[in-house]
């Protein structure tokens, strides 16, 4: 049986089916990504589910394994995927990425260019964001990253024709493009920055992540000699959650809190206007 396809717009309401990926939460809130597959077990702390018990039901399931204990079954948001999402390589945590699409402004339509590719987690919500109007470049050294960032995308996003992955260097490769958006999420941007610029156009945002004071410190330089970049800005998202219950209402005892930093800035136009010479002063005493 063909699986069906997996963007949230097309499954939305409708039965499960194999080939789908539900996210299971167990009792004791651990998370667990399983693909529905024919004639599968899966199994949990407390137990194991048949898979085949599930296809045709609604998203949204309470589920009794056979050791007596309580599932949960969804079908995953973008918020609760990317910290399940199959790796090689660090994700950017879904706060960063909703930082990511309002900073720079990454709009339906838009002609949007990233570099660093890892696992696709990014990737996933630039081309939610862009929608099928817009298109997106990924530019990624590693082959195994670009491998499993299209695994990951035909599996939690369905069919991408507007999706383009190059293998390569991104300082090589970004002047080839035009770009409304530029993202870099590199170990090194600097050397990028120029051809970012080149890309971009009048009017563009390039967003850049970076993990460390130190990385940020030397783009902060970069940005500062690249004349075609202004107004950069830079900010840390920091997302800390609280338990709720009876009796008992407090932080987390554990917080991811720093994640990194990220920067925007403006591409201006090659064409500036002179400057105006100072006009004269006709109230001065002659």
């Amino acid at each position: 049986m063909d699986a069906p396809a997996r963007h949230p717009a097309s499954t939305a309401g409708k039965p499960l089916a194999f080939g789908e990926t539900l996210l299971f939460i167990d009792d004791k809130g651990r998370e667990y990504l399983r693909e529905l597959r024919p004639g599968r077990r899966l199994s949990f702390q407390s137990g194991h589910l048949d898979v085949d018990t599930l296809v045709g039901r609604d998203d949204g399931l309470r589920l009794r394994t056979s050791g007596g204990g309580t599932v949960f079954a969804f079908r995953p948001t973008y918020d609760r995927l990317i910290p399940n999402l199959p790796r090689k390589a660090q994700v950017i945590y879904p706060r960063d990425t909703a930082a990511i699409l309002m900073q720079a402004d990454i709009y339906p339509g838009a002609q949007v260019v990233e570099t660093g590719l890892g696992p696709g987690a990014l990737t996933l919500g630039l081309l939610r964001a862009i929608g099928p109007t817009g298109s997106l470049v990924s530019i990624e050294r590693r082959a195994d990253h670009i491998e499993m960032a299209r695994e990951n995308v035909a599996t939690f996003h369905g069919e991408a024709p507007n999706w383009t992955t190059i293998e390569g260097d991104a300082a090589e490769h970004l002047s080839r493009h035009r770009a409304d958006r530029v993202v870099l999420d590199l170990p090194d941007p600097e050397p990028a920055v120029g051809a970012a610029a080149d890309a971009l156009r009048a009017g563009g945002l390039l967003a850049c992540w970076v993990p460390t004071t130190i990385q940020l410190e030397s783009l902060g330089a970069t940005l500062r000699a690249e004349r075609r970049l202004v107004e950069s800005r830079t900010s840390e998202i920091l997302q800390r959650f609280w338990h709720v219950a009876p009796r008992s209402i407090r932080p987390d005892h554990r917080m991811v809190a720093h994640t990194g930093f990220l920067t925007t800035a403006w591409r201006l136009a090659d064409e500036q206007p002179e400057e105006p010479a100072p006009a004269d002063n006709d109230d001065s005493e002659s």
